[in-house]
């Protein structure tokens, strides 16, 4: 079974299913049971799993209704891995669906592409842009527990979005009881494309811990210098400032330095200096703020490491985590939490490529979100069928362990675990007229008390049958 506790994921999923429920599950276990990548929706009515027609899967993707509240929450109630100190590692990322061919699909905004069709140049192209919340895990794994997704608009503010989603996520997680008063706060990963400490101030009130990514020409301020400090550095006929040194040679000694020898990147040195804040001004997302500006402190990380796997120019990389006070073994949580990041980009390429989210030639917004919530429940229940599923490996393939089997591996096998899993979805009914009464036979039925009367031109009369 996929999991321990009732009900199960398939009967959560199944009742969040309102409306064409029976055609979108079984949508569902096609996705899963197909033999080879998802080309085409339509293609899903050939397999046995699924037994509607073509058009009551069309009808479905248009016409039908999920409740993303209860799935959601569905979702927060399986059991997920934590990191090594036992806090959950939230990551953010945005993943496109470009439209680029489809001019009359409505909610069209353009998506931020690097490097496509051989170009080495950022593009922007038409589509829907969506932002995704999952779960890490620990170690070098291509797994993480899709959460929540969200269709960005094209006059959304993304920062305001995003940080909605994510309080939305963590409300759910603390409701379903993954994270109890004493726990550690959970950390939620950034790219560079947030801003981590605006993320970090619209996320004030929950037990999050933000991390995220900074440009390297991003200027960070030393804390303000106490009136002793003052007068030592500066003469007397000045103002006392309102922020530190910015300068990297100003800065003085790290407050952290840790050093750790790794696989793939060689030796790392984390360098972390403690309460530094970025100096905000009156412009962007903060032109119609009233009054001073907040100062915004956190721990500052410089990530160097030998060299990368690929081979490039190892160039270092800033962190800042809105935590302060910072041991060294948080430093080396955190920079390892944001590698693990990446992890993430797996999962994107995986339900892309195989599962086909971003296949179908689905004019509607609503309609891709309905597809898209339909991945990710499939994808969950790879998730959660990982360790019963057999090692079916090419002969090319080397053998790797049950709790070691990746994504596409544990999709080979699922057709076998299908027929063993419950399936609440009820039997379909026939779309076209019945064989009719057997040659030869009588009928059976009973007759009707009442017969329309035609024998009068132009009237209509019932009489008692005789």
């Amino acid at each position: 079974m996929l999991s321990t506790s009732r009900p199960t994921f398939r009967e959560d999923f199944y009742t969040c299913l309102t409306r064409r429920g029976d055609t979108l599950f079984e949508l569902g276990d096609a996705m899963l049971c197909e033999d080879g990548e998802v080309i085409s929706p339509v293609d899903l009515t050939l397999l046995a799993e699924h037994r509607r027609g073509h058009g009551a899967l069309c009808d479905a993707l248009n016409q039908g209704r999920i409740d993303t509240a209860g799935l959601r929450r569905a979702l927060a109630m399986l059991p997920q891995r934590k990191a090594a100190d036992g806090r959950l590692v939230l990551a953010v990322d945005v993943s496109a669906w470009l439209r680029l061919d489809a001019p009359t699909s409505p909610d069209r905004s353009f998506c931020h592409v690097c490097g496509r069709s051989g170009r080495s140049s950022d593009q922007f192209i038409p589509g829907w842009p969506n932002s995704f919340v999952a779960a890490l895990e620990t170690g070098r794994t291509s797994w993480c527990q899709l959460l929540d997704a969200v269709r960005l608009g094209s006059g959304d503010d993304v920062a305001v979005v995003t940080a909605a989603q994510v309080r939305r996520v963590v409300t759910d997680l603390i409701g379903q009881g993954q994270w109890e008063e004493g726990d550690d706060d959970i950390l939620v990963v950034f790219d560079a494309g947030y801003d981590a400490p605006r993320m970090a101030v619209l996320l004030d009130g929950l037990p999050v811990d933000v991390l995220g990514r900074m440009r390297s020409d991003r200027v960070m301020r030393r804390p303000t210098p106490t009136l002793k400090e003052y007068a030592l550095a500066y003469p007397q006929d000045r103002l006392p400032p309102k922020h530190g040194n910015a300068k990297p040679e100003t800065w003085g000694e790290a407050d952290v330095e840790t050093v750790q020898v790794t696989d793939r990147y060689g030796t790392v040195q984390a360098r972390a200096w403690d309460r530094l804040h970025p100096r905000l001004t009156t412009r962007s997302a903060r032109i119609d703020h009233d009054g001073e500006l907040p100062i915004i402190e956190g721990t500052l990380i410089r990530l160097q490491v030998d060299h990368l796997p690929g081979g490039g120019d190892p160039l270092p990389v800033w962190l800042w985590s809105s935590k302060t006070g910072m041991t060294s073994e948080d430093v080396n949580l955190r920079w390892q939490a944001f590698l693990r990041r990446f992890d993430l980009e797996h999962t994107f390429r995986f339900v892309k490529q195989t599962l086909g989210r971003t296949r179908p030639r689905l004019r509607t917004p609503d309609a891709a979100d309905r597809w898209t919530w339909l991945v990710i429940a499939a994808h969950t229940q790879l998730r959660l069928a990982r360790k019963a599923a057999a090692d079916l490996r090419r002969p090319w393939e080397k053998r790797t362990e049950p709790a070691r089997l990746t994504p596409a591996r544990v999709r080979r096998g699922f057709r076998n675990l299908c027929p063993h899993l419950h399936n609440p979805v009820r039997a379909p009914k026939p779309s076209t007229c019945g064989p009719g009464r057997p040659l030869g036979s009588k009928n059976q039925g009973r007759p009707r008390d009442l017969r329309q009367d035609h024998t009068e031109p132009g009237r209509g009369r019932y009489r008692k049958r005789t």
